[in-house]
Order: C-alpha cells, then sequence, then structure tokens
C-alpha cells in the first residue's frame, strides 16, 4: 500500500503492486468477504501507469477474496497459505475471467496466474506482428542481394540447409533478428554497447561493431543464440550488413518497448512460420496455449520433490520431433515455476536443466537454433555448458546411407547428430563452441520421465507429384531425390517392424512408439495426435499399445467446428491431447481413460492453466456406464468450459468413441443403447430394446473395388446412369439429390468381356438399402439411403443385405432416426 506508484496520482494506494523488469505491472485488490468492492478498486487501476516501471500501463488487475476466518488467526502468514482465495482478472478493454463467477485456489495458484497476466497476450501479438514485419523487409535486402551476388546467399542457404530461394532469406533475417533482441536486452549486463551505438547512422561500420560486440558476448556465453546469426552476418559484404542491420534495429525496438522481448513463445511462433517442406515435414507449430495446456497436464503427473533442485536435475525429459522448442519452453516454465513455489532458485537450476534435463532432437537446423535459442533465454544471464539439443541427420549422408532423424532411435539408444564441422547447430552449449565432427546422442530406452511431442503427421501413402521429385512424401522434405526417399521409406519399415507404426496413420504412429519406448516405467507420455489416432483403423495397434501398458489416461479433444477443432497452428484437422502414465512393474492396466471434451480451444495462458488445473484435480469422475447424467464438469468460474468422461477403452479396433462430445449424457445414452437399454436423460428405470450388430441379422455387401478394380477381379466398368440399366448402382455423393431417404442410382455396371460368371455373383450382392461411409452433419446428413430396386453400392455408397426384404423398410426408417443415429 505505498503511495506514489502511479504517476500523476501519488496518493493512490493499490493493496498489492507487482512490478519486474521486462513484464507489465499487475495490481491485486484484496478484502475480506463478501468483498463487494474488490472489483471495482480493481478495475479502476487499470491503464494507470506506474513509476519506475518505463512508462508502463496496469494491464491486468486482480480482485482477491480473503475468507472471513482468517481475519483473527494468530498466524497470519501461515492462515493465508492455507486459505481457500477466490480471484478473478480485469483486463484494460473491459474484459472478464472468468465471465462469471470466481476462480479458486491457494497462493501459488495466485502468483501462478499474476505471473501470467504479466506479460499481456496483446503485447505478444504486436511484438510479433513487428518481427514478421521486420523479417519480411530483412528478407527484401537479402533477396536484393542473392540477385546481384548469389554466391553469399549460396553459402547462406548452405548453412540453413534449405535451397538458395525466398526461405533463405526469411529465414537468415529471422536468424538476426533474433540474436539482436537478445543483444538488446544483454546491452544491460554484459559490457557491450547496445544496438542504437552500433548501428545508428552515423556508425561507420555496422556490421564490424555487431561481430565484435558478438564475439564479446560469446566470450561469456549463448553459443547457441548468436553462432549461427554471427556466421550469417560474416557471409554478408559490409553495405548489405549495415543495411540489414539498421533496419532490424528498429524492428527489435518495437520489440522491446512492450517487453514481450521475453515471451519464450514469440520468435518460435514466427520461425514456425518459415521453416521450409511443411508440405513434407508436416510440422506445425503447437499453439503456445495449447502447449501449456499439454505441458501443465503432463508435468502434474511427474512425481518429483519439486523443493529438491538435486531430485529435478534428476528429471530427464524429451521431445524427439522438438520443432522450435514450444513443448520443451512450456515444460521448462512449468518445472522451474514449480521449483520456485517449492522455495527453489529457477536461475540456479538452469544450467541442469539445459545440460542434463531437456533433450530435444530435429531434422532441422534452423529449428534446433530457435529451441536452443529459447531455452537458452529463460536464464540469459546463466551459462551452462553443452546441452542436449541435436539436429539429427535426415536423408542422404556423405557415408552413402541414408538417416530418417530421429526415428533412427527406434532400433538403437544413441545415433549421429549432423555430420559437418562447420555447422553452426552443432555448437549445442552456451559457453564454448562444440566443433566435433560427429556428436553421439545419447537417448536412452526407458530413460525419460516425461516424453514429450507433437510429431510431423505426414504419412508416406500418400504420394505427390512424381515428376517433382515425390514418391514418399514422408521423406521429401530437405531436397532429398527419388532414390532417398524409397531409401528412407524402406528403413522406417525395418526400423518400425513389430511397432504400432502403420503407413496410413503416417509418421505420427512411429513416434508414438517412439516415445513408448523411451518413457521409462512410471514415467509420462504427452503427444498431441490427429484426433484418428483415437478413432481410425490405422490407429488401432496404437490404440491396443496404450490400453496395455499406460493408466492414468487423458484424452483431451475439442467439441467445436471450423479451425478450433486442433492444438496446433494451421493443421485444420481434429486433433487431441493424450497424456498417460507408463505402468510401473507388476502394475496391471485398468482398461479406462478420462476423456475431456473441451467446449473451445483456450483462448489464452491463463484459460489453459485453469482447465489444466480442473482436469488434473477431478477425483472421481462419472463413467460411460453411469446413466445420462453427464459427464464431470469442466468449470473456470461460472463458465462451463467442456466435460470429463470416464469409459473403457477396450476395443481398439473400432477405436474410442468418447471424444469431442459437448454433452456426455448423449454418449452415455448411446452406451446404454448399444447394450440394449432405452435410457434417456430424466428416465428413472430403462426400457429393453434388443440391440444388434448388422452382421447378425444381415450383412455388407461387397467394397467397391472388388466391383470395378482388376486388381481384385472385379468384373464391372463404371459408367453413366441409365434408367434403363441391368446393373444399377449408388456410387457418388450428389447432395441436392440426397435430401431424402429414397434416391436414384447415379451409376450403372456393365460387365467386362469374359467375366459374367463373376458378374452374377456380384449382383447377387445388390440390395435396396445403402450406407453412407462418409456421413457428416453438414454436407452429407443422409445416413442411409434406399432405392426402389436392388443396386450395388459404389465407394461411398456400400450396401446392406437382408435375407427378409421387410428388414430393408425398417432398418433404413431406424438408421435415420435419432436413436439410430447414436
Amino acid at each position: 500500500e505505498n503511495t506514489r506508484q502511479i504517476v500523476d496520482n501519488p496518493n493512490l494506494r493499490p493493496d498489492i503492486l507487482i512490478t519486474a523488469p521486462g513484464r507489465a505491472p499487475v495490481v491485486v485488490e484484496a478484502e475480506f468477504m463478501p468483498a463487494y468492492a474488490a472489483e471495482e478498486e480493481a478495475r479502476s487501476r487499470l491503464g494507470l501507469e506506474v513509476a519506475g516501471t518505463g512508462s508502463r500501463e496496469i494491464d491486468a488487475a486482480i480482485a482477491l477474496r480473503y475468507p472471513e476466518d482468517i481475519a483473527n488467526a494468530d498466524d497470519l502468514a501461515a492462515a493465508v497459505r492455507a486459505a481457500p482465495l477466490s480471484y478473478a482478472v480485469h483486463y484494460k478493454g473491459g474484459a472478464r475471467f472468468p465471465q462469471s463467477g470466481w476462480l479458486a485456489g491457494g497462493v501459488d495458484d495466485l502468483a501462478d496466474l499474476i505471473r501470467l497476466v504479466s506479460v499481456p497476450q496483446s503485447d505478444v501479438e504486436n511484438a510479433a506482428d513487428a518481427l514478421k514485419s521486420g523479417i519480411d523487409r530483412a528478407a527484401n535486402i537479402l533477396e536484393a542481394l542473392g540477385n546481384s551476388q548469389p554466391k553469399a546467399i549460396t553459402g547462406i542457404a548452405s548453412l540453413l540447409r534449405i535451397p538458395h530461394a525466398v526461405q533463405t532469406y526469411r529465414m537468415a533475417g529471422a536468424i538476426v533478428a533474433n540474436a539482436m533482441i537478445f543483444h538488446e536486452r544483454l546491452s544491460g549486463q554484459l559490457d557491450v554497447p547496445p544496438l542504437s551505438m552500433l548501428c545508428a547512422g552515423s556508425a561507420r561500420s555496422p556490421k564490424t561493431g555487431v561481430l565484435d560486440a558478438w564475439d564479446e558476448i560469446l566470450k561469456v556465453n549463448y553459443w547457441s543464440i548468436f553462432a549461427f546469426a554471427r556466421d550469417i552476418l560474416n557471409r554478408l559484404p559490409a553495405a548489405e550488413a549495415a543495411r540489414l542491420l539498421r533496419d532490424l534495429r528498429e524492428t527489435v525496438e518495437k520489440v522491446s518497448e512492450g517487453g514481450a522481448d521475453q515471451a519464450q513463445d514469440l520468435t518460435g511462433r514466427i520461425f514456425q512460420t518459415l521453416i521450409v517442406d511443411r508440405k513434407f515435414l508436416a510440422t506445425f507449430y503447437t499453439l503456445p496455449t495449447s502447449a501449456s495446456l499439454l505441458a501443465r497436464l503432463a508435468v502434474a503427473r511427474l512425481s518429483a520433490d519439486w523443493s529438491n533442485a538435486d531430485a529435478v536435475s534428476n528429471l530427464r525429459i524429451g521431445d524427439f520431433a522438438c520443432g522450435t522448442g514450444a513443448l520443451l519452453s512450456s515444460v521448462y516454465e512449468r518445472v522451474s515455476t514449480l521449483h520456485e513455489n517449492a522455495g527453489g532458485d529457477a536461475a540456479k537450476l538452469h544450467p541442469a536443466m539445459m545440460e542434463d534435463v531437456l533433450y530435444g532432437c530435429d531434422v532441422m537446423p534452423s529449428a534446433i537454433h530457435i529451441t536452443g535459442s529459447t531455452l537458452s533465454g529463460a536464464q540469459p544471464a546463466v551459462g551452462f555448458d553443452k546441452s542436449r539439443i541435436y539436429n539429427l541427420a535426415y536423408g542422404r549422408q556423405e557415408d552413402g546411407g541414408v538417416r530418417i532423424g530421429s526415428l533412427e532411435l527406434l532400433q538403437s539408444s544413441a545415433t549421429m547428430t549432423l555430420f559437418n564441422t562447420s555447422d553452426p547447430a552443432m555448437r549445442t552449449g552456451s559457453v564454448g563452441g562444440e566443433t566435433a565432427a560427429q556428436i553421439i546422442a545419447e537417448v536412452p530406452d526407458e530413460g525419460f520421465d516425461l516424453v514429450i511431442m507433437n510429431p510431423p503427421f505426414t504419412s508416406n501413402t500418400k504420394h505427390f507429384d512424381a515428376e517433382s521429385g515425390v514418391i514418399n512424401a514422408a521423406f521429401a522434405a530437405l531436397q532429398t531425390t527419388q532414390s532417398d526417399q524409397t531409401e528412407m521409406a524402406n528403413r522406417m519399415r525395418r526400423a518400425a517392424a513389430d511397432t504400432c507404426y502403420h503407413g496410413h496413420a503416417g509418421m505420427a504412429s512411429a513416434f508414438a512408439e517412439l516415445a513408448h519406448r523411451k518413457a521409462r516405467r512410471g514415467g509420462i507420455v504427452a503427444l498431441v495426435l490427429p484426433l484418428t489416432a483415437v478413432s481410425g483403423p490405422a490407429w488401432a495397434k496404437f490404440r491396443e499399445l496404450i490400453a496395455a501398458n499406460y493408466a492414468e489416461i487423458i484424452v483431451v479433444s475439442i467439441a467445436a467446428n471450423g479451425a478450433d477443432i486442433s492444438f496446433s497452428s494451421d493443421t485444420d484437422i481434429a486433433e487431441c491431447l493424450i497424456v498417460a502414465r507408463k505402468l510401473k512393474s507388476g502394475e496391471k492396466p485398468d482398461g479406462r481413460a478420462r476423456f475431456a471434451s473441451l467446449r473451445r480451444r483456450p483462448a489464452g495462458f491463463v484459460e489453459a492453466s485453469e482447465i489444466a488445473a480442473r482436469i488434473s484435480e477431478i477425483g472421481e469422475a462419472r463413467r460411460l456406464e453411469d446413466g445420462p447424467y453427464g459427464g464431470s464438469p469442466i468449470h473456470c468460474g461460472g463458465e462451463l468450459e467442456g466435460e470429463v468422461l470416464d469409459a473403457p477403452i477396450s476395443n481398439h479396433e473400432i477405436g474410442w468413441g468418447a471424444v469431442r462430445i459437448s454433452d456426455c449424457s448423449i454418449a452415455q445414452t448411446a452406451h446404454a443403447l448399444s447394450e440394449g437399454k432405452l435410457l434417456l436423460p430424466g428416465q428413472r428405470d430403462a426400457i429393453d430394446l434388443p440391440i444388434a450388430q448388422l452382421k447378425d441379422v444381415g450383412a455388407m455387401g461387397l467394397d467397391h473395388q472388388l466391383l470395378i478394380s482388376a486388381a481384385h477381379n472385379g468384373p464391372f466398368v463404371k459408367d453413366a446412369p441409365s434408367p434403363t440399366a441391368t446393373y444399377p448402382s449408388l456410387w457418388n455423393h450428389n447432395a441436392r439429390k440426397e435430401t431424402r431417404i429414397v434416391c436414384q442410382p447415379d451409376s450403372q455396371m456393365r460387365v467386362k468381356i469374359g467375366m459374367e460368371e463373376r458378374a452374377a455373383e456380384v449382383w447377387a450382392k445388390a440390395s435396396r438399402v445403402h450406407l453412407n461411409s462418409e456421413f457428416t452433419f453438414g454436407s452429407q446428413p443422409l445416413a442411409f439411403a434406399f432405392t426402389e430396386y436392388p443396386s450395388l453400392g459404389g465407394r461411398v455408397w456400400p450396401n446392406a443385405i437382408f435375407d427378409d426384404e421387410r428388414f430393408d423398410y425398417a432398418f433404413t426408417i431406424w438408421a435415420n432416426s435419432t436413436l439410430g443415429l447414436l
């Protein structure tokens, strides 16, 4: 309650004012319950400028309510620490979190909240926009240089292991900009001139001045940040280097003005948009809020004494598809916070975290650079020796063989990093350049307490244009040739033999197997996967692996539409988060998992933190078999963020169905129905309603390939429809003609010469009932179609066959009813 803290309002006395370098000031206004004035007082502080913070305004204010019974406690400090607190955040602009009700927690939870809101998301977004704009301008300078002096850019492209193209210019600009951001931060800590002096218009040689400063910085530490950038800058002519540095200096100033330069996700987000070959690597950046959600769910499962620095230092945490380090950064932030909350010193812990705890692997040198840079920046004033962030070999190597990156580790506990004595990515430490020709990356099986990954989703069964050199899309990155791709695919098949890998599931299933192998017994696996991991047939072995070897399984999905269905940036496909604990020796699986269906993707770090806490603290959860009472709610204050449902996971082939459900009572009713019981919400007693699978009362028709494919002895050729067709077929989707249950065939089958007998056998499987294999609630909402006369099923309309034709009518009506859809 100090005075003279608020500019132009010297007599104002905020209850609690928290300031820290590089962070926005946060005010906490606290009262005893019922605390009628706390929220109004908190709102009144928003937008005020705090003295001694460089003109920074209060962007977030917290209204805090103490329980009345601690007012007269003998030991007030102990009472406050043990008290259940309630609080809400008010933001400049009028937003409140939660929108209704109050958050609940203890002192540690409140401290965590203050830490999160002290870096305003708007500042991060503005800084990201400024950085992106600056990198684009830097790319233009480098592109002009590439046109006039191509050899200068060729050397940089070689460093980055990417072709001489626009990506080279943008990536090089980003790496230099990243180093300049850290330079600006370090100029106040080390004896190096600030950029404003080195890059001013009056400076004679900005390139020489900056390089000299970076050499001085490298004498202290920060190799993972500055070595790559220095090598790029060294390759630029003095004039172009001066233009680049002066332009980027303005960008750095804009980024630093709001203090968002210390946001760990900032440069990673920008770099991810620049990484080449996303089409083939399918490396989509884990959104910062999603990374925070997964990291918090995972770290909450670690059994560690957070007060003991040695115990924390003995943890082993790995991401073998680390990209730009979003997940590792989120895990590091959470681990260091828990250590601090328990009385530890995060700065003292930093060397151990970098040297021993955190493992990161990727095939992109630029990604490894930014991962090392981001993790180093968590404690920029603290040096360390070599890290365990590895750039792994991918593609054709100098020994003539091929390598497949982290997936080499499926058959080994060690693999070689890149073979290149001059590659800055080899310099993994912060206090020196490690320049050995090869480094052995030791990644022991069953050696990790936590394996956390958002692996690439690419499938090598998806073949792109062979004329462009793409035979196996999963291995087409980084300029691999057709022969490279074929050899890499063969190496992959050998490495992934007898695993849960499936070609149609894609590379993510191989990385899931890798996570399983590297996690120790009792350790945690945390993955971002496509939603097909819990429902797709190609993922059956993965589901069997998890059900047989893990307990305390959590599957998080989003019951929304559009872009909000994913946890990554730009994937546009439904995704899920899976967190599970590997069984200890002698422990048996329980065959169940908890499915958390969120109503939306977390909009910010505070929301992600609350959701993770609420999911983690649920004791006994509602079960699928309980009846239509819904799931256990996930509340943020008075807002329902989703539900958690405990369900069995024994059916590996069909999949785990309890995902993306906005109302869990629907799933519970569907389950009861599958058990032959009709039990609706509000209904006290179940009604017996015998249910059978289709195979028990009828049969499915033939797959469309058996009709027309020569490889499958198909006797027909598909042709245009005809009202006099002998062999009609309902084959394709035409939404305009499928708005009613009764549909007209859209194709006909013509018998191939010499295959008349086979055609008769196939035609015997024709029927009037057709299943929509591409059912959606949007463009294709007809679940089953009925043709007036028997017809063959096609690509999206396989048919169902009954011995008694009366079943055709009853089944079609049932299948299109509410209960039939369930």
